[in-house]
């Protein structure tokens, strides 16, 4: 099943000597799936109204891809009118000709990586130039930095620089709200509407995460800043429609209760766990029928948490949704037989998929637990910058599989998963997803967690390209790790986060024999999807 690294690297000479149209069999990394197949049952009980209700959520959701096209690449026509059928397709999984996975253009005529903070600057902005600009309005995640007539910088709210197709939107969610017969439903789509239009959330916030009630869900607008790789200010707008799995929602929503314990439980200094999250946090099992914008370009979420304001999250909480059938495709496509490939003989058989479930709830839920306010005050995304991102994809991480350790000790999930199970799914996770390079955060966050478990002698690998975990230290590893990413967002020092993200996400020998290894053995790297809903 292993190969040599000398035949990794004749592998990777044999890659880099082929020819432009080869370099597209990166396709290939990307495993398709299948969502919203109504011949799974998946719509079963959903009545015709419900069911228009649903329609109205898509329409409303390409027109949120629209918008994040114009975000992350600007005009889509150019794109739309490549003849090569391969290559095209390929940009339209990456939304643009920057390549996910690797950060470099695919395509000529373009600048080798994706530009940094994406569309949300204007070209030839210096940061000096930035921090000059006279504009309390620059900080807000709802605006584009754009030059006057006169190449001076301004401020330009999402819901005018979009105006099209804001308007179209907010139509959508108000015919939906005239048909729905869920009241907070109706009360949610108005308020969401209200917000899109003028760039106000909080309300929406709230009204969101009081709707609990109803099994299909519309999660739209403007949420993760993991694009704005400059100033880690701008979000991009995004789009999921989902169902709700009732009886697994009833199952796993009590540990929502638990969300102050889970805080206190934090491995770390107590003046760190000062922040008291929502008592009104949910956690929703569901089934993902569509994706749009951020949410379907490249690597593609298994679970989201929000809001991310840190006001509605002390006061009401926060709504974890957990994508039953993306997590289930990525386990059996990618993780699993990664695990099979990568981890050791006494470590392989104990990735388990109940466990890849556990881990990925619990990363969610610790996104609304931590530090959300360094020591100073001042908010952690505000101190820490173009690292912040990266170091709470990290903490999150870390966190998901220190709590599915401790629940399983503490509460009541000893029948469902071990301890072990957890580490090792983890483990086989990590390695994954480090796959994703470190030019986005999702794989510098991997990336530290990989480099900090193997600098501590947490896992090893060995000359036949396995890995072994030190079952002796991986506990008090994963501790240590946490508690150094909650100091960093504690403390506030940007020096200091800027140095262990550069120092732990580098890409070393091993773990470049590890990408072509899995590449050679035909393991994706993620899934692309196919609407069929």
């Amino acid at each position: 099943m292993k190969r040599f690294f000398v035949l990794l690297l004749a592998s990777a000479t044999i890659i880099s000597a082929c020819s432009e149209s080869k370099r597209y069999s990166r396709f290939s990394e990307y495993a398709t799936v299948e969502i919203g197949k109504a011949e799974t049952g998946l719509l079963d009980g959903i009545s015709d109204n419900g069911k228009e209700v649903l329609n109205l959520y898509r329409f409303a959701a390409m027109e949120a891809d629209k918008i994040y096209w114009k975000q992350a690449f600007g005009d889509k026509s150019a794109i739309d009118s490549l003849d090569n059928g391969i290559v095209k397709d390929y940009a339209m999984v990456n939304y643009g000709p920057w390549d996910r996975l690797t950060g470099k253009s695919f395509l000529r005529g373009y600048t080798w990586y994706m530009p940094k903070g994406a569309r949300f600057y204007p070209e030839l902005m210096s940061d000096e130039e930035f921090m000059a600009f006279d504009d309390p309005d620059k900080f807000s995640p709802y605006t584009l930095i754009t030059r006057d007539d006169e190449g001076n910088l301004q401020t330009e709210w999402y819901h005018d620089a979009y105006a099209e197709h804001v308007k179209k939107i907010c139509d959508y969610l108000r015919a939906a709200a005239d048909i729905t017969i869920v009241p907070s439903v109706r009360t949610y789509l108005l308020a969401k509407a209200d917000a899109l239009a003028t760039d106000n959330y909080r309300d929406e916030e709230e009204k969101w995460l009081a709707m609990d009630n109803s099994r299909m869900d519309l999660v739209i607008g403007p949420t993760e800043n993991k694009d704005d790789d400059r100033f880690g200010i701008k979000r991009s707008y995004s789009a999921y429609v989902v169902l709700k799995d009732v009886m697994l929602t009833e199952r796993v929503s009590k540990f929502t209760e638990m969300v102050g314990q889970m805080q206190n439980m934090l491995p770390c200094k107590d003046e760190y766990k000062t922040f008291t999250p929502g008592e009104h946090s949910n956690l929703f099992v569901c089934d993902a029928l569509y994706y749009a914008g951020e949410a379907n370009a490249g690597i593609k979420d298994m679970a989201i948490n929000l809001p991310f304001d840190d006001a509605v999250q002390a006061e009401y909480g926060t709504r974890t949704i957990l994508m039953k059938n993306i997590i289930e495709a990525k386990f059996h496509h990618i993780v699993f037989p990664l695990g099979q490939l990568m981890l050791g003989d006494a470590d392989r058989d104990l990735v388990d998929h109940d466990a890849f479930f556990w881990n990925v709830a619990f990363r969610e839920m610790a996104h609304g637990l931590g530090v959300k306010n360094t020591l100073g005050g001042i908010g952690v995304s505000e101190a820490l910058g173009n690292h912040a991102v990266a170091i709470e994809e990290a903490k999150a991480l870390i966190l998901g599989v220190f709590f599915t350790d401790q629940m399983i000790h503490e509460i009541e999930t000893k029948d469902i998963v071990t301890g072990k199970n957890a580490f090792a799914t983890f483990v086989a996770g990590v390695l994954r997803s480090s796959r994703f390079g470190n030019t986005g955060v999702v794989g510098q966050g991997n990336l530290i967690c990989y480099n900090y478990l193997k600098e501590k002698g947490a896992i090893e690998r060995h000359s036949n390209g396995c890995y072994t975990i030190n079952w002796y230290v991986v506990k008090e590893v994963v501790e240590a790790l946490a508690g150094e990413l909650l100091s960093l967002q504690a403390e506030g020092d940007y020096k200091r986060a800027a140095e262990f993200v550069e120092r732990y996400t580098e890409i070393d020998d091993d773990l470049e024999a590890d990408r072509h290894n899995v590449r050679l053995e035909l393991i994706p790297a993620d899934i692309k999807f196919n609407f069929v809903w």
